[in-house]
């Protein structure tokens, strides 16, 4: 049970380092942590050697523009203002991790891992260095204390806003120093854009960011062929039957319908779906809908937000960022997540996360390594 939903304790105020990205929801929670009393930085940061090659037009997210976006909403504010350059730590830990992956055949999710290895790491050291209290974010979850004054991480108030997936690798440490101003109240994006024009914030009407920031036209398949070079293989069946080619194996995801252009069609007529990507012989394997069912799955590199769970457990599970809760079993078994599902679900990719939920609260997080489905795939 949970008593009380909080930030960081209120017996003082906090000296807090708000990440303005340039966009509305970061520049209202920091302008909430100001007028909560806290001694409040924003701080921008810089991503990428060179912003003009990431995305521009208002995106929030990475660009010169954001940054004189972030630096009028932190005047505005009545806050200090920094840029911080984080690009090489970025580029090790997001992007080339983020290509790695996909070479591996594997779908990451690069969101997820920006928040792990660079917002609640790599500038969370840097904000307890210069002795901060917290760090700040416009993203939509809670903080709660429960009865025993242990912080917990839960899902926002609103949960079609709630973004607790992308946030379920913090650890103890990270949570301890974590503030999420706009997680704790039901409040649209529409009402929290009327916050931000009541107070004269210009990002106000400035659209979300929807895609990966370091992809500049949001062509995935085009920036992995630019790095990792074109790599002919083979589209096949089930039965190995080759139906096609493609121009690299990592253009694929599990579950991915669209782009196959295979010019001879299913017997049945049906669509067909990537079920398999092998990197070792660049081979994409197709087949029915019904063969992506998976029904349990191994995932490794756990991170706890709390203790690790003890002996076997029931839990609902998230697998994306958008998706929704299925129920599970679950148990860590030598430091591996064995998972069992209720009923079958779709889509499930290694490299994708699994986000443990006790209720609200967030149990942990790990990264899919293995799937079984209930028809196996040749």
């Amino acid at each position: 049970m949970t008593s009380q939903t909080s930030t960081l304790p209120a017996d003082r105020p906090l000296r807090v380092l708000a990440a303005m990205s340039g966009g509305v929801d970061s520049a209202v929670a920091a302008a909430r942590a100001a007028e909560a009393g806290h001694d409040v930085t924003g701080v921008h940061l810089a991503l990428s050697a060179n912003p003009q090659s990431f995305r521009t037009g208002a995106r929030g997210c990475c660009t010169i523009e954001d940054s004189r976006d972030a630096r009028r909403a932190a005047d505005v504010i009545g806050i200090p203002f920094y840029v911080w350059d984080l690009a090489e730590r970025f580029r090790e830990d997001v992007v080339e991790d983020f290509i790695a992956e996909y070479e591996a055949g594997r779908t990451p999710n690069p969101c997820l891992r920006c928040n792990e290895k660079i917002k609640f790491a790599a500038l969370l050291d840097k904000a307890l260095a210069l002795g901060f209290d917290a760090v700040c974010t416009g993203h939509y979850a809670q903080v709660v204390v429960n009865e025993r004054g242990e912080r917990e991480l839960h899902r926002a108030a609103d949960m079609a806003k709630d973004q607790s997936y992308v946030l379920g690798v913090l650890d103890d440490r990270q949570l301890a120093h974590a503030m999420f101003p706009l997680g704790d109240t039901e409040t649209t994006k529409e009402e929290i854009r009327a916050e931000a024009e009541r107070r004269d914030l210009a990002v106000a009407k400035k659209p979300d960011s929807h895609d990966i920031c370091f992809i500049a036209d949001g062509d995935t398949q085009g920036f992995l062929a630019g790095r990792l070079g074109k790599a002919e293989g083979d589209i096949v069946d089930e039965a190995g039957t080759k139906l096609g080619t493609h121009e690299g194996a990592y253009g694929y995801t599990i579950g991915q319908r669209k782009g196959l252009r295979i010019g001879t069609p299913a017997p049945d007529g049906k669509p067909r779906y990537v079920l398999d990507i092998s990197p070792v012989n660049n081979t994409v394997t197709v087949g029915p809908v019904d063969s992506l069912d998976v029904t349990a799955l191994t995932a490794i590199k756990p991170r706890w937000c709390g203790a690790a769970p003890s002996g076997p457990g029931t839990y609902t599970a998230q697998l994306r960022a958008h998706g929704g809760e299925t129920e599970v079993r679950a148990e860590l078994v030598d430091d591996e997540l064995r998972v069992s599902f209720t009923e079958a679900v779709r889509g499930v990719a290694p490299g994708q996360a699994i986000v443990l939920y006790d209720g609200t609260r967030v149990v942990g997080s790990a990264t899919i390594a293995t799937t079984e489905r209930a028809a196996a795939v040749a």
